[in-house]
């Protein structure tokens, strides 16, 4: 809830009434001046044996001063000061997002800067940070699929996860070779099914041909859709060629130019089944280029209700004013009484 407050007045116009108070400072001026007279003293007397009353001079001015701040309180009274006091009362809904991330050998190609995986990872940690309102998943597949991490809003558990899935050595591959776009995404509809939210998405991203798994593309993609899951896919990799691992020993891959190689007409039929676009990542820019966009498409819903209220405001200013009259009469009947 947002709460602002802010002093408008109801009549305005009134205010032009100050102009009142230079006429009659001028008026005062003038009136003054007429009332002094120079006084001829005889010899005998002197000035220092005349009473001092340039105190009293002093506060008849300070009074008049105090009477034309009064008289400007009591214009702005007459303005009818309020102030706006607004309550606003947003209600947010978040968007159902599920990653699902090929980790495949082929993710390593470096025709991404480190490789396509790194790239990847980095440019949907920054995607996860721009959505602090939506529950966001992670599923990770080549040969298999696996839930890496469910949906959830603490984005700090599934950047800690991103961050871990690494596929540099064989012996740190979490499954086996291989892609199964098909169960990749069958699993990423899985953990969005469970949910009520309205908008739900997969953001799919693979560079390769599906070649693995027990469910099909196609298959997974019509179960999308009567879930109510939008699917954007996203092939990743260079035209022509790109040096990635051609093979392993031990612990270490082998690297070589090797064609690239994406099913971009299933990816499309992918997309298109379920409401969602295909997109074409060649570099790092690229892939951040298609985030912003899917980010752009898919805003949160936000329903905003105002309240306003215009309570009066002009007590303050009605007890300045009492304030500055009543320290005039004080002094006027003490201090700067005018005895007869």
């Amino acid at each position: 809830m947002n709460y602002f407050n802010t002093i408008q007045f109801a009549y305005p116009w009134v205010f032009w009434f100050l102009l009142l108070i230079p006429g009659l400072v001028v008026f005062y001026v003038m009136e003054h001046n007429s009332l002094s007279s120079e006084v001829i003293m005889p010899s005998p007397f002197s000035a220092k044996n005349m009473p001092n009353t340039s105190y009293k001079t002093i506060f008849h001015h300070i009074f008049f001063g105090i009477r034309m701040i009064v008289i400007g309180l009591l214009i702005a009274i007459v303005a009818r000061p309020q102030s706006t006091v607004n309550w606003k009362n947003i209600t947010k809904e978040g968007i159902d997002i599920v990653i699902a991330l090929d980790i495949s050998s082929s993710m390593l190609s470096q025709d991404f800067s480190p490789n396509r995986v790194e790239a990847a990872k980095k440019v949907a940690l920054k995607f996860i940070e721009s959505r602090p309102e939506d529950k966001i998943g992670l599923v990770i597949f080549s040969r298999e699929a696996l839930t890496e991490c469910p949906l959830t809003t603490a984005h700090s558990i599934i950047k800690n996860l991103f961050a871990d899935v690494r596929i540099d050595k064989p012996s740190l591959r979490p499954i086996e070779d291989g892609t199964a776009i098909g169960d990749g995404l069958a699993t990423a509809v899985n953990r969005l099914n469970g949910d009520n939210n309205k908008s739900k998405v997969v953001i799919l991203l693979t560079d390769g041909v599906n070649n693995a798994g027990s469910i099909a593309p196609l298959t997974a993609a019509e179960i999308a859709k009567v879930f109510g899951v939008r699917v954007y896919t996203i092939g990743v990799g260079t035209m022509g060629t790109a040096k990635g691992p051609a093979g392993g020993i031990g612990d270490q891959y082998i690297y070589d130019f090797l064609p690239v190689e994406i099913d971009e007409t299933l990816l499309k039929q992918i997309a298109n089944t379920t409401g969602g676009k295909y997109f074409r990542a060649t570099d790092n820019e690229s892939l951040q280029k298609i985030y912003t966009e899917i980010d752009k498409m898919e805003k949160s819903k936000f329903e905003v209700k105002n309240y306003t209220d215009r309570p009066e405001e002009f007590l303050p200013l009605a007890i300045i004013a009492g304030i500055l009259l009543l320290l005039e009469l004080i002094f006027k009947n003490t201090l700067l009484r005018t005895i007869p």
